[in-house]
């Protein structure tokens, strides 16, 4: 096979450096398939490793980085795939310890793949990728935890990160009333295009205080973490239910045990890199059907392996807005 371009993550003096090279096949991590990328994506955990910034993500070096990757299958030792398939390789330790998406081929364990879906295209898949999977994921958990757009108002914080705008999307396609929560007051009409029924400026909330505030919320999303989630907990409607997922604000959580035991609240962790597979298929199934974002054109957008450097930057500055696709081949 040809020698390939990839974006591969190197440790320097001390620091991570990441740049667009050649490899060869045989350079890449072991499994049993292999396929040709078609696109890529953009994820705050690939900022972070790609940067350095979050410490020790990024567990060996040299390392082609990205989480997530789609593509066509072009060998195949398991036989649950074979040449031609169409398939999503997204978590796991794609891009931390094991060669990521960032190249014109990979080569991942069989276990890892997911047969690609009817309903989407590669670039869909990836333009979904792990933020609208983990979006999809946290909708499913809290769906079993009794979440139900009958209940009342759905929080959304940290509305305008990948995870964020996906799931405003897909909540407000299945019928929910979505309150987007965002520190950037341009993006105000943006997220109410892609469904949110109202938008509050961050800096217009309060916090408060006491154990318990106003119950508003019957469901919340977080991407943000410390004192906004710990806000939410105090914030919720009896029996509400919450999806943590990300840590943008800090990674401490500072609250009482009255929210839970007074007001019933649920706060469900949402893992998405080591989901088991049959729940992680039936998720892809959803996200290729009721759950599909209707807005994938308009939170989606394209760039090259090249171009990875500054959209990292973006992101860690908190400069991003929906999810960047990175076209591969």
């Amino acid at each position: 096979m040809e020698r390939f371009k990839a974006f591969r993550l190197f440790s320097e003096s001390g620091r991570t450096a990441g740049r667009v090279v050649e490899m060869a096949l045989d350079e890449l991590s072991s499994g049993e398939v292999v396929f040709r990328t078609a696109c890529s994506s953009v994820n705050y955990k690939d900022a972070l490793a790609g940067t350095g910034s979050g410490g020790k993500i990024v567990r060996k070096f040299p390392l082609v980085g990205g989480i997530d990757a789609a593509g066509t299958v072009v060998s195949s030792s398991d036989g649950r795939f074979k040449a031609g398939d169409a398939v999503i390789c997204t978590s796991y330790e794609m891009g931390v310890g094991h060669d990521g998406g960032y190249a014109e081929y990979c080569r991942v364990p069989a276990d890892w793949v997911v047969p690609l879906p009817a309903g989407l295209t590669l670039h869909d898949a990836m333009a979904i990728g792990t933020a609208g999977y983990t979006a999809g994921l946290a909708i499913c958990l809290l769906e079993q935890n009794d979440m139900k757009p009958a209940n009342g108002k759905v929080l959304v914080n940290g509305a305008t990160g990948g995870v964020a705008t996906l799931a405003i999307d897909m909540l407000a396609g299945l019928g929910y009333s979505v309150t987007a929560v965002t520190g950037k007051e341009r993006e105000h009409e943006f997220l109410k295009r892609i469904g949110a029924t109202e938008v509050l400026a961050r800096a217009s909330i309060d916090l408060g205080t006491r154990p318990l505030e106003k119950a508003s919320w019957a469901a919340a999303f977080d991407s943000v973490g410390a004192e906004q989630l710990a806000w939410l907990t105090r914030t919720m409607q009896q029996h509400g239910v919450i999806a943590s997922f990300g840590n943008a604000g800090g990674i401490e959580l500072r609250t009482t045990v009255l929210p839970f035991i007074l007001r019933g609240v649920r706060l469900i962790g949402v893992d998405s890199a080591y989901t088991p597979m049959p729940l992680r298929q039936r998720v892809w199934e959803r996200l290729a059907t009721d759950l599909k974002p209707r807005h994938l054109g308009e939170i989606a957008y394209e760039i090259t392996l090249d171009e990875l450097p500054g959209q990292f930057d973006r992101l860690l500055k908190g400069a991003g807005r929906g999810r960047a696709v990175v076209r591969i081949s």
